[in-house]
């Protein structure tokens, strides 16, 4: 088989952290000619990320403007990507996600009849505005892409479900269970002043995270006032919240959690101290997607922060409890672990759905196998 150009195109951080150990594969094999495209739709976040796996983009966009709006990106990105892929002219372009760099990416490759495989596909809540807009972008890729590299046959199942052809799936997990096992370390020692400080060893420590557009305003307050009843209940409690840099976001953390005691209101972290935090921390609270991926790897029961889940799974296997932004409800949910250790270690000790670190692997098999008909089409993951 001929060399092929294989083209990676993400723009954000969880983009990244997904799509770099792919990068690193498709680098380190014969077999294909890896080009990286960068939209750069978050630029710092973005940059930590390349920083840390070490890959140069050949193509950076650097779209990313203050305040700026769906429009803006999908816009930049696309004018943007149209002389990238023409120049480059790739065999295949590799897209992960849900990302609005995501859609536009797979947009642009149809309008100039350059084949898709998206990885992490057939996510699905069912709800097109939640989350927004990542649940329609996902869709539209979904509806683009030649191939779908599915992570569990759940999200197969979803596609099969709107009559994507079988033979163009491949169920391989999920890449960033490969990117978390090749970055977590038993003994990483924190460097900051905020986290080299805490006493793991005395404080059962909450790693929250929020930033949701549909949580802004009072679902996020319920949020916080629930979790200000959980410190004042468990005096072993310490919650470390690495603060979104949305002002939105901001105003209302300053305003239920600042000033307490037990409450360390910090930076958001690079990818490196964050994954290595969660190792070490109790229990997740978040609304965020990939950390219903993560944490369970690591043994931490999830707490999510939201009325819908793209990853069903999780709640399926035991790992994850939806818990939405009703106070009440999260206060029980979480007092209910914290009160009783068997609940918890059956969250702990579920088997996590999502991967065993061999997703690259997989991908790169498929593609093999897409290129080359000769080639054995790779087994599908399954969970053990």
């Amino acid at each position: 088989m001929p060399r092929k150009k294989i083209m990676t195109i993400f723009g954000t951080r969880p983009e990244a952290i997904k799509m770099a150990p792919l990068v690193k594969a498709l680098e380190a094999g014969e077999a294909f000619h890896c080009v990286v495209a960068v939209t750069a739709q978050h630029r710092e976040m973005l940059d930590q990320v390349l920083d840390l796996f070490e890959i140069k983009p050949d193509h950076d966009l650097d779209i990313m403007q203050a305040n700026q709006t769906l429009f803006d990106v999908t816009c930049k990105a696309l004018t943007g990507l149209k002389s990238v892929l023409e120049e480059e002219k790739p065999d295949l372009v590799l897209v992960h996600g849900d990302t609005t760099t995501t859609f536009v990416a797979s947009l642009a490759s149809f309008y100039l009849q350059i084949p898709v495989g998206h990885v992490e596909a057939g996510l699905r809540t069912g709800n097109k505005r939640s989350p927004f807009p990542e649940e329609m972008n996902r869709k539209l890729t979904g509806s683009i892409a030649d191939l779908h590299f599915a992570p569990t046959t759940t999200s197969r199942e979803n596609l099969l479900r709107e009559g994507v052809n079988p033979e163009t799936i491949f169920v391989t997990g999920n890449t960033v269970i490969d990117a978390l096992l090749q970055t977590v370390r038993p003994d990483y020692p924190f460097t900051g002043p905020d986290l080299r400080n805490i006493d793991f060893a005395n404080h059962r420590v909450l790693l929250v995270t929020t930033h949701r557009r549909e949580n802004l305003g009072e679902p996020m307050r319920q949020i916080y006032l629930g979790l200000k009843e959980i410190i004042e209940r468990y005096p072993d409690v310490l919650v470390v919240f690495p603060v979104h840099k949305n002002p939105k976001v901001r105003a209302v953390v300053e305003e239920v959690l600042g000033g307490l005691k037990r409450v360390r209101l910090i930076e958001p972290l690079d990818y490196q101290p964050f994954i290595n935090l969660m190792n070490k921390s109790h229990l997740v609270l978040t609304d965020s997607g990939g950390l219903q991926e993560e944490a369970p790897s690591l043994g931490k029961p999830v707490m999510v922060l939201r009325d819908t889940t793209e990853r069903p799974e999780a709640v399926v296997a035991g790992t994850v409890r939806m818990v939405g932004t009703d106070r009440q409800k999260l206060v029980e949910s979480v007092s209910e672990l914290l009160s009783s250790p068997g609940a918890y270690r059956s969250m702990a000790n579920a088997v996590n759905p999502y991967g065993d670190g061999q997703a690259c692997r997989r991908i790169i098999q498929s593609l093999l196998f897409y290129f080359d008909k000769n080639a054995v089409r790779p087994v599908d993951f399954a969970v053990k």
